[in-house]
């Protein structure tokens, strides 16, 4: 497995990946699905491309040995932490240390970047992911955060709000 940096030509790969992972039917096939609290796309090309051109963020990007996309991080340094979003594997793909490796990654960039923590948004009712972050020494802080009302994140099916998780480095 690589993990590289995602350029604009990976785009369109990328766009693929994340929202097959997060909605629709294709993501009830791993564990991570969003598919049954959201409608509606998770990102898109203009979106990413905004990403990428961030000169304090990157995507990170895990390929196989055939150059193919596996999975992706989204990290953006804000003042001394790192955010930490859009943790992306394929569904078929889940459960096979791709995201764990991704999570090592972000977290070995953050460092690199001298931040003092890494923090996360993850939508309240994701019971299972939490606990997966938890796995991995991330806690869950006291703070809340409104799902955004914006179509372009997706159009909830129940009333959703984010926890912030975080983990000092």
């Amino acid at each position: 497995m690589k993990i590289n940096k995602a350029t604009r030509k990976d785009i369109p790969q990328l766009v693929s990946l994340i929202n097959g992972a997060y909605r629709g039917e294709g993501a009830k096939k791993g564990w991570t699905t969003e598919a049954d609290l959201l409608d509606g796309i998770r990102t898109d090309a203009a979106s990413l491309e905004e990403m990428i051109k961030k000169n304090n963020a990157v995507i990170l990007q895990s390929l196989n040995e055939n150059n193919e996309l596996q999975g992706c991080v989204y990290l953006e340094k804000m003042e001394s932490k790192m955010y930490l979003g859009m943790l992306t594997v394929a569904p078929l793909l889940q459960s096979k240390g791709i995201g764990k490796q991704l999570l090592l990654a972000a977290e070995k960039y953050a460092s690199e970047q001298k931040c003092v923590a890494i923090e996360m948004n993850v939508i309240s009712v994701r019971k299972e992911l939490i606990a997966w972050y938890e796995k991995y020494k991330y806690y869950t802080t006291s703070y809340t955060k409104p799902f955004p009302d914006n179509v372009k994140f997706g159009i909830p099916k129940q009333p959703l709000e984010f926890i912030v998780m975080r983990k000092e480095i």
